[in-house]
């Protein structure tokens, strides 16, 4: 797998079991040195986690108005390893792991896109997230989701 963020599209693309989204950093990302802010890259991790969703069909809008569950990050560990900066293309992609009763584990990593499909590994996040009820409990994935 090689994708170049020209090819993909916007809301991103799968690669067999694998979503890559484009994201390309903006002003509002960056300290004041043009550098992405450190806690920056969770909403970007976020955006690859819900594009993922997305993409098999899941609204976590809908699923919460019609089951009363939602996801929520239990863990995640971040491992940084070069800055991205102010109107750098990145490409976010995002596997999933492992699926257990009430939560799944997925593999994160941003990448800079560079020249002749050369791409530098900037951050590696690896989440883990559960599905809790109204109460903030949580449950079992439901077949229908899993």
């Amino acid at each position: 797998m090689n994708p170049v963020s020209a090819e993909i599209p916007a809301s991103g693309q799968m690669y067999g079991k694998t979503r890559v989204l484009p994201i390309c950093v903006y002003y509002e990302d960056t300290d004041a040195g043009g550098i992405v802010y450190h806690a920056n890259y969770l909403r970007f991790a976020e955006r690859g986690r819900t594009e993922m969703l997305r993409s098999l069909g899941i609204y976590q809008n809908d699923m919460y108005a019609q089951t009363g569950l939602a996801f929520s990050v239990y863990k995640a560990d971040v491992h940084y390893v070069k800055p991205a900066k102010l109107d750098d293309v990145l490409l976010m992609e995002t596997a999933l792991l492992e699926l257990t009763g009430a939560s799944m584990r997925a593999r994160q990593i941003i990448y800079l896109e560079a020249q002749a499909g050369h791409r530098d590994n900037l951050v590696q996040i690896h989440a883990q997230v559960v599905c809790m009820n109204k109460e903030g409990h949580a449950v079992r994935l439901p077949a229908s989701l899993r």
